[in-house]
Protein backbone atom coordinates (compact mmCIF):
# COMPACT_ATOMS: atom_id res chain seq x y z
CA UNK A 1 0.00 0.00 0.00
CA UNK A 2 1.18 3.58 -0.61
CA UNK A 3 0.11 6.89 -0.09
CA UNK A 4 1.07 10.21 -1.53
CA UNK A 5 -0.01 14.07 -1.24
CA UNK A 6 1.57 16.85 -3.27
CA UNK A 7 0.42 20.95 -2.22
CA UNK A 8 -0.12 23.64 -4.44
CA UNK A 9 1.72 25.85 -2.43
CA UNK A 10 0.64 29.12 -4.16
CA UNK A 11 -2.63 27.54 -4.09
CA UNK A 12 -2.32 26.76 -0.49
CA UNK A 13 -1.76 30.47 0.10
CA UNK A 14 -4.71 31.68 -1.32
CA UNK A 15 -7.34 28.88 0.12
CA UNK A 16 -5.82 29.00 3.45
CA UNK A 17 -5.26 30.88 6.52
CA UNK A 18 -3.37 28.69 8.81
CA UNK A 19 -2.44 32.11 10.99
CA UNK A 20 -5.65 32.51 12.32
CA UNK A 21 -6.27 32.07 15.52
CA UNK A 22 -7.18 28.48 16.61
CA UNK A 23 -6.43 27.03 13.04
CA UNK A 24 -2.93 25.28 14.52
CA UNK A 25 -4.82 23.62 17.53
CA UNK A 26 -6.90 21.74 15.34
CA UNK A 27 -4.67 20.03 13.24
CA UNK A 28 -1.44 20.16 14.93
CA UNK A 29 0.02 18.25 17.83
CA UNK A 30 2.09 20.52 20.62
CA UNK A 31 4.76 19.10 19.10
CA UNK A 32 4.34 19.92 15.61
CA UNK A 33 3.29 23.32 16.45
CA UNK A 34 6.48 23.89 18.26
CA UNK A 35 8.19 22.85 14.89
CA UNK A 36 6.01 25.11 12.78
CA UNK A 37 6.84 28.31 14.94
CA UNK A 38 10.37 27.84 15.19
CA UNK A 39 10.90 27.07 11.40
CA UNK A 40 12.91 29.46 9.33
CA UNK A 41 10.05 28.85 6.81
CA UNK A 42 6.98 28.36 9.01
CA UNK A 43 4.26 28.05 5.72
CA UNK A 44 6.78 25.46 3.97
CA UNK A 45 6.71 23.66 7.16
CA UNK A 46 2.47 23.46 7.61
CA UNK A 47 2.14 22.05 4.83
CA UNK A 48 4.71 19.90 5.16
CA UNK A 49 3.51 18.35 7.88
CA UNK A 50 -0.10 18.66 6.38
CA UNK A 51 0.89 16.35 3.26
CA UNK A 52 2.56 13.58 5.77
CA UNK A 53 -0.52 13.14 7.72
CA UNK A 54 -2.34 13.23 4.13
CA UNK A 55 0.28 10.48 3.00
CA UNK A 56 -0.14 8.66 5.55
CA UNK A 57 -4.21 8.78 6.24
CA UNK A 58 -4.50 7.33 2.96
CA UNK A 59 -2.81 4.11 3.25
CA UNK A 60 -4.34 4.08 6.89
CA UNK A 61 -7.83 4.04 5.60
CA UNK A 62 -6.84 1.42 3.14
CA UNK A 63 -5.39 -0.67 5.36
CA UNK A 64 -8.35 -0.43 8.10
CA UNK A 65 -11.30 0.88 6.58
CA UNK A 66 -11.81 4.09 8.60
CA UNK A 67 -12.69 6.82 7.37
CA UNK A 68 -11.81 9.35 9.70
CA UNK A 69 -9.49 12.34 8.81
CA UNK A 70 -8.91 13.67 12.31
CA UNK A 71 -5.00 14.99 11.63
CA UNK A 72 -4.38 16.06 15.10
CA UNK A 73 -4.38 12.50 16.33
CA UNK A 74 -1.57 11.84 13.56
CA UNK A 75 1.92 12.10 14.94
CA UNK A 76 4.44 13.23 12.84
CA UNK A 77 8.34 13.18 13.15
CA UNK A 78 10.81 14.73 10.53
CA UNK A 79 13.98 13.17 9.96
CA UNK A 80 17.19 13.87 8.26
CA UNK A 81 17.29 14.08 4.63
CA UNK A 82 13.76 14.63 3.82
CA UNK A 83 12.66 11.83 5.59
CA UNK A 84 9.83 11.37 8.40
CA UNK A 85 7.18 9.22 9.86
CA UNK A 86 3.75 9.45 10.95
CA UNK A 87 1.75 7.77 13.61
CA UNK A 88 -1.92 6.72 13.90
CA UNK A 89 -2.64 4.94 16.81
CA UNK A 90 -0.96 1.59 16.91
CA UNK A 91 0.30 2.49 12.76
CA UNK A 92 3.51 4.02 12.11
CA UNK A 93 3.87 5.04 8.26
CA UNK A 94 6.76 6.03 6.75
CA UNK A 95 7.37 9.25 4.47
CA UNK A 96 9.77 10.77 2.44
CA UNK A 97 9.03 14.36 0.82
CA UNK A 98 10.12 16.43 -1.80
CA UNK A 99 9.83 20.50 -1.28
CA UNK A 100 9.79 22.47 -4.15
CA UNK A 101 9.23 26.30 -4.57
CA UNK A 102 5.78 25.62 -6.32
CA UNK A 103 5.18 22.54 -4.08
CA UNK A 104 5.29 20.06 -1.08
CA UNK A 105 4.84 15.95 -2.35
CA UNK A 106 5.00 13.70 0.21
CA UNK A 107 5.01 9.94 -0.49
CA UNK A 108 4.20 7.44 2.36
CA UNK A 109 4.75 3.36 2.70
CA UNK A 110 3.76 0.83 5.84
CA UNK A 111 7.77 0.00 5.25
CA UNK A 112 10.09 1.70 5.85
CA UNK A 113 12.65 0.40 2.84
CA UNK A 114 9.93 0.30 0.18
CA UNK A 115 10.09 4.44 0.25
CA UNK A 116 13.32 4.11 -2.28
CA UNK A 117 11.30 1.71 -4.85
CA UNK A 118 7.97 3.79 -5.42
CA UNK A 119 8.28 5.62 -8.75
CA UNK A 120 6.87 9.06 -8.55
CA UNK A 121 5.38 10.68 -11.77
CA UNK A 122 4.37 14.79 -11.10
CA UNK A 123 2.25 16.45 -13.77
CA UNK A 124 1.52 20.30 -13.77
CA UNK A 125 -1.48 21.78 -16.20
CA UNK A 126 -1.76 21.32 -18.76
CA UNK A 127 0.23 18.45 -19.06
CA UNK A 128 -2.17 15.96 -16.94
CA UNK A 129 -2.59 12.95 -18.38
CA UNK A 130 -6.93 12.21 -19.39
CA UNK A 131 -6.09 8.39 -18.65
CA UNK A 132 -3.49 8.40 -15.80
CA UNK A 133 -6.22 6.01 -13.96
CA UNK A 134 -5.38 3.56 -16.79
CA UNK A 135 -1.79 3.05 -15.46
CA UNK A 136 -3.26 1.76 -12.19
CA UNK A 137 -1.14 4.13 -9.93
CA UNK A 138 -1.01 2.93 -6.13
CA UNK A 139 -2.21 6.59 -4.92
CA UNK A 140 -3.46 9.60 -6.89
CA UNK A 141 -2.81 13.27 -5.29
CA UNK A 142 -4.48 16.45 -6.52
CA UNK A 143 -3.81 19.88 -5.36
CA UNK A 144 -4.44 23.09 -8.23
CA UNK A 145 -2.21 22.57 -10.95
CA UNK A 146 -0.94 19.69 -9.69
CA UNK A 147 -1.27 15.73 -10.36
CA UNK A 148 0.86 13.11 -8.04
CA UNK A 149 0.82 9.72 -9.26
CA UNK A 150 2.66 7.12 -7.46
CA UNK A 151 3.75 3.33 -7.76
Amino acid sequence: MLGNDIVDLDLAKIQSNWRRKNYLDKIFTPKEQSLITSANNPDEMVWLLWSMKESAYKIHNRKTGIRDFAPKNFSCTIHADSYGAVSIDNYTYFTKSNIQTAFIHTIAAPVYNKLEKIKVAIYELPDHPNDYKSTKPGSVSHHGQYLALVY
